[in-house]
């Protein structure tokens, strides 16, 4: 059989709590989708944490250690952080992950954050 990684991106940064009902949004939730991705085969899971109240992608660090701590005590999934964070983050705020948590893989984004969500942007009132 032909050897092959599988990498699950558990929420990414764009999608909105409205567009679908199975976001996972809470540290608990975010973790354990990973691990349910790791039980059906994914080696990886790239990680986003989330505002628990508002779905809102964020650069909390504890949001984070809830959802690194959780997986790891429950699989030996590899964790890809991200870095590519959310619009508006800074790069201080998007890049503290790695050196706070050191994983095995870490996104890396140049250039542009701006996403491409101009022909969107119009349509969003308010993230929900």
């Amino acid at each position: 059989m032909e050897k092959f990684i599988v990498t699950a991106a558990i929420t990414g940064s764009i999608h909105t709590p409205t567009m679908s009902p199975h976001l996972p949004i809470t540290p608990r939730q975010i973790a354990g989708e990973a691990v349910r991705a790791h039980e059906a085969g994914a080696a990886v899971a790239h990680i986003h944490v989330r505002n628990p109240e508002t779905g809102q992608p964020v650069p909390d660090i504890d949001l984070f250690r809830e959802v690194v701590t959780e997986v790891k005590s429950r699989c030996d999934m590899i964790l890809c952080l991200t870095t590519g964070g959310g619009v508006g983050m800074t790069v201080e705020e998007r890049g503290k992950v790695v050196p706070t948590f050191r994983p095995e893989m870490a996104s890396l984004n140049f250039g542009s954050t701006n996403f491409g969500l101009f022909p969107a942007a119009g349509a969003i009132g308010e993230f929900d």
